[in-house]
């Protein structure tokens, strides 16, 4: 009898091991199948989408294109949320919630990449100003992974049980889309993520593979506005003066030494001025001098250092210039902060071991993180404790990027009015990891 019962025990394991296994090859081999029949489909939308671009907190059309999208799978759809954002809800049964995040702003940089669909668009500024409008980080294929991503899932919603949330996010590139949509109750209002999810497109991959970044992937960026005081006067007579502009050049040498003798070595950090600005003539020395600095880094002490450190140097040379205590420097973080991103390190591992199955093992690599901001992270920084995970999308044509390996060719980078991310196969790439990791998170039937 006991025999039996361990020969019974071993028959239903076999029989679940091959089930389990088999199921997975066929839900491959499906999603496989409806991503080459729908990929032409999908290469038509983002030529329109990369065509169409729209500014920061201006994304009106964008949102109703994938508020549309999202309605005819049957999703439950919210628009205005944090502005333009979108919230799309599929409920398929009982089952963890897993939110799936794109962003949809374009920047204010000329497109020349000579593309037959390259975007003409223009927008207005924050001053009202017309300036031309492109996709040049690669949101048009964010949003054109997302609808794909939205169509193949609901096709094989057999395969999974659970909860969908799509967000289409506005002003990613201005940091304000994912903190605008929280603050309107984004995961009060709708069903709080077990998971969340997004990726990028990515200037130094090849179409076709993706990579991935445990823990820290992206970083804390800060925008520090600094308004430089002195005493203006005649050029020819510098001792009746204080002179903002040398103040400005000094603090600029100083700044230097923070990063370079303040933070330990071992701590990643970047401090840049890019902007100065003072002065109307050579012969007359200002009343002020106005800079802008971005801050980057990985933790939240560094980040705190770092400014504390800028407050410090900037009192210490106006008081060596004799400046009084209200003509000392001041010094303002604007709002568009971005917090880094930590990828949750188990998820993260779970998730290339996905992406290997459905793109090829050869396909995924592990890259290191990144200096650039992306306000992805603020999703996974609330009580709620979310973990989250944000890959890169390789989208450089293979032959460029051979060439470029080769050291005979230069790559655009993100941001670039060069920037041209070939559609397929990233788009493919996109559509099959960020759908099987989908079907992971939610599991079989």
């Amino acid at each position: 009898m006991q025999n039996y019962t361990n020969m019974k025990t071993k028959v239903y394991l076999l029989s679940f091991i091959f089930s389990k296994f088999f199921g997975q090859l066929y839900g491959q081999a499906s999603l496989n199948t409806f991503v080459d029949q729908h990929l032409t489909e999908w290469t038509a939308m983002y030529k329109e989408l990369h065509a169409s671009p729209e500014l920061s907190f201006q994304e009106e059309q964008s949102s109703k294109k994938m508020a549309q999208n999202l309605r005819k799978l049957g999703f439950e759809v919210t628009e205005g949320v944090g502005g333009f954002g979108v919230v799309g809800v599929f409920k398929n049964g009982d089952g963890p919630t897993v939110m799936i995040r794109a962003d949809m702003d374009g920047l204010p940089v000329v497109e020349e990449t000579g593309l037959s669909y390259a975007s003409k668009a223009v927008g207005l500024d924050d001053d009202g100003n017309e300036v031309a409008t492109m996709h040049a980080c690669g949101h048009d294929l964010h949003m054109t992974v997302f609808v794909a991503t939205a169509q193949s899932i609901v096709q094989l919603k057999n395969q999974w049980s659970g909860t969908l949330i799509f967000i289409a996010q506005p002003a990613e590139e201005r940091s304000g889309g994912a903190i605008a949509m929280l603050n309107e109750g984004l995961f009060q209002k709708f069903p709080t993520p077990d998971y969340a999810l997004a990726l990028h497109a990515s200037a130094s991959l090849p179409a076709g593979m993706v990579g991935y970044c445990p823990e820290y992937a992206l970083a804390n960026v800060d925008m520090v506005n600094i308004t430089v005081m002195g005493e203006g006067g005649h050029g020819a007579y510098p001792h009746t003066t204080k002179d903002p502009i040398v103040l400005a050049a000094r603090l600029i040498l100083d700044f230097q030494t923070i990063v370079s003798r303040e933070i330990s070595p071992l701590e990643p950090a970047v401090l840049t001025v890019g902007s100065i600005h003072g002065g109307t003539k050579g012969n007359v020395i200002p009343n002020e001098v106005k800079m802008e600095l971005t801050l980057r880094s990985y933790s939240q002490d560094v980040r705190d250092q770092m400014i504390s450190k800028i407050e410090r140097i900037t009192k210490g040379v106006a008081a060596s210039a004799g400046l009084r205590e209200d003509q000392y420097p001041t010094i303002s973080i604007r709002n568009e902060s971005t917090p880094s991103v930590y990828n949750d390190p188990i998820l993260t591992e779970r998730m290339a071991k996905v992406f290997a199955q459905s793109i090829g093992e050869s396909n995924v690599v592990q890259v290191p993180p990144v200096m650039a901001g992306e306000d992805f992270g603020k999703f996974g920084r609330t009580e709620d404790n979310i973990p989250i995970m944000i890959y890169w999308l390789g989208a450089v044509e293979p032959t460029l990027y051979a060439a470029f390996e080769k050291g005979e060719a230069e790559l655009p980078s993100l941001h670039s009015s060069k920037f041209a991310p070939l559609p397929e196969p990233s788009i493919k790439a996109g559509v099959l990891t960020m759908t099987s990791a989908i079907i992971d998170l939610l599991g079989n039937r």
